[in-house]
């Protein structure tokens, strides 16, 4: 039976008629305010601090959300990146649509210990069922504790939200789920009233049922200081110094989850650590609600500052996880920003690739090449020569080996010969990163992606999922036309961009099609009955492959719209292919789709 911490004081549960809105730190009418009770605590750093990520939870809520193959990398790099060690000890996921458990059971079946994956639900008992059917060992139970969230949002009383709260937390304690009780908005809310009445509830029922509680302490709106002079609830030192003084809760046990609505995610963090919480919560690159969360890749040099190690972390991996998320996942990082912005380690005071070549630690404070295999940036100038314009554009465009592009190369010359020009006109300040790349890609187009590359290889990854979906619908594996048609139909309700969705048998003859088109319904049903297609090359791919194909663009004979089409082999429960689902993509709806961020 695991022992709770002897403790001088009991806290009774302090209700209230009116809700604790701390009005003084919180005026609404002015920025959060900051009072000293002049009162300092020393740091307690724990012997052992871990990483814990929120990237499928609550930064999924702030974009576009991950497809689960997306999710399925991520993971993989969070792994490689968290080292034997475990130090990225756990992250969460949704569970609530087929797409959520899909991800969550992808990730489940690669078998790693760290991170852990747990769940996030909200505080009721049939969520706790959905943590018990993916077999998870712990899960995030949403256990609101400000009086803004119990009084006005939840419009109950404190006690009330209480018995709530322990009795899902009791649920998950009968299914030996592991709780973590997300203390929501902890730093408006009555600590000594509520939070610290309910923590010592949960460590009750620690003792009782030998299973550990965790608990973490949300700070909702960014509103934390790291000061220990500061008062409560807003200083995170004192936070959590009564959660394990006052409430009883070992430091092992706490989390700490931090925005970064008033630039203090990284310090608030990291003063968690300092004063005993033995986890910290994150989000890769911060992405997350409003501000952002505290970014991960911030708190694994954290890490190594206040340990003196990488404990087996791949720091290098930071730099795989950023070219993913641009590359792949299209999201704008911002260029300055630290370990991961395009610019994170140039500076703009001069530098050319002379003072490079003499000493970079100069303008670098750690040897980034060998940390994150990001090589010091230069910031062009005309004294850079072509050497240093084939070094900005080797460097931007990650090119070794051969693929390096040598200071004689025609382009390289003739981009310097446009630079130098600026400065015979007058210039005096560094070439930008946007004035290299629209030199580079007038000079060198080709190593730019072309935007109808970028559009088709865009729509093959987001389209390539939805096929597979498709395919393993038991209604279309069925190949029955009264039961395929309903799902296909819905698909081109909430898909407009297709224009024509089909399936055929393992002959080419066609089983099934749909359009919503009404100007070209007509044309399509024609084909259908008068063609058969085994002769297609997205026939024949599938067929042969087993796996989905997408088509070069072209122009439908049809609606003479430049298109693309997308199939994929179905197959019964041997995996035997049955047949083939294929759909047709106009390319001008495509467009729109994408750039109003819709697909």
């Amino acid at each position: 039976m695991l022992r709770w911490k002897k403790l001088k004081n009991s806290y009774p549960l302090v209700e209230r008629a009116e809700p604790e809105l701390y009005k003084e730190l919180f005026p609404y009418i002015e920025p959060p305010q900051v009072y000293f009770d002049g009162k300092y605590i020393p740091p307690q750093l724990p012997e052992k601090i871990f990483i814990t990520d929120t990237t499928f939870r609550d930064g999924q809520q702030a974009r576009t959300p991950y497809t689960p193959q997306q999710i399925e990398t991520l993971y993989q790099l969070l792994h490689r990146l968290s080292g034997p060690k475990g130090i990225i000890r756990k992250t969460e996921f949704f569970l609530y649509t087929p797409k959520d458990r899909e991800a969550l059971e992808r990730c489940l079946a690669l078998n790693y210990t760290y991170p852990e994956i747990t769940g996030w639900i909200r505080a009721n008992k049939e969520d706790v069922k959905l943590v018990k059917d993916m077999e998870l060992k712990e899960t995030g139970i949403l256990t609101s504790c400000s009086d803004y969230h119990i009084y006005l949002k939840l419009k109950k009383t404190r006690k009330q939200a209480l018995e709530d709260y322990l009795t899902v937390v009791k649920e998950a304690l009968s299914y030996g789920i592991r709780p973590r009780c997300h203390f929501e908005d902890i730093t408006r809310a009555d600590i000594y009233g509520f939070v610290i009445p309910f923590a010592q509830e949960l460590m009750k029922l620690r003792e009782e049922s030998g299973i550990d509680i965790i608990i973490r302490l949300c700070d909702t709106l960014g509103v934390a200081v790291p000061y220990p002079e500061a008062v409560l609830p807003i200083s995170v030192p004192k936070l959590v110094r009564a959660l394990i003084e006052e409430a009883g809760v070992p430091g092992e046990l706490l989390e700490w989850h931090g925005h970064n609505d008033y630039y203090r995610a990284v310090i608030n963090a990291t003063y968690a650590w300092l004063y005993g919480c033995a986890y910290v919560n994150t989000s890769l690159l911060g992405i997350g609600e409003r501000t952002g969360n505290t970014p991960l890749e911030a708190m694994v040099f954290e890490y190594i500052s206040l340990k003196g190690s990488a404990d087996g972390m791949d720091t290098t991996i930071i730099t795989e996880i950023a070219d993913y998320y641009r590359e792949v996942l299209h999201e704008k990082i911002p260029s300055r920003q630290p370990f991961v912005g395009d610019d994170f380690n140039a500076t703009r005071a001069g530098i050319h690739i002379d003072g490079l070549i003499k000493n970079e630690e100069i303008y670098n404070s750690f040897d980034s090449k060998r940390i994150l295999k990001r090589p010091i940036q230069i910031v062009i100038t005309d004294k850079s020569g072509t050497a240093g314009v084939a070094y900005w554009i080797n460097t931007h465009f990650h090119l070794t080996g051969d693929k390096a592009i040598d200071k004689r190369h025609p382009g390289v010359v003739k981009i310097y010969k446009k630079i130098l020009e600026l400065y015979e006109k007058g210039r005096v300040t560094s070439i930008s990163n946007e004035e290299m790349l629209a030199l580079t890609r007038k000079y060198l187009p080709e190593l730019f992606e072309s935007e109808l590359d970028h559009l088709r290889n865009f729509a093959a990854r987001l389209l390539t999922q939805f096929i597979e979906d498709l395919v393993l619908d038991d209604e279309i594996r069925s190949l029955d036309v009264d039961k395929a048609k309903p799902i296909l139909k819905r698909f081109l309700a909430e898909h407009p961009y297709v224009q024509f969705i089909y399936i055929v048998d393992v002959e080419g003859k066609p089983l099934l099609g749909l359009t919503d088109d009404l100007e070209y319904k007509r044309k399509f049903e024609e084909l259908l009955a008068s063609s058969t297609f085994e002769t297609r090359d997205w026939f024949l791919n599938p067929l042969k492959k087993g796996k989905p194909y997408v088509s070069p663009f072209y122009t439908s004979k049809i609606t003479d719209k430049l298109c693309i089409t997308v199939s994929a082999p179905i197959r019964n429960q041997e995996d035997e292919i049955l047949g083939i689902l294929g759909m047709d993509i106009r390319f001008e709806d495509l467009v729109k789709m994408e750039s109003q961020d819709v697909l």
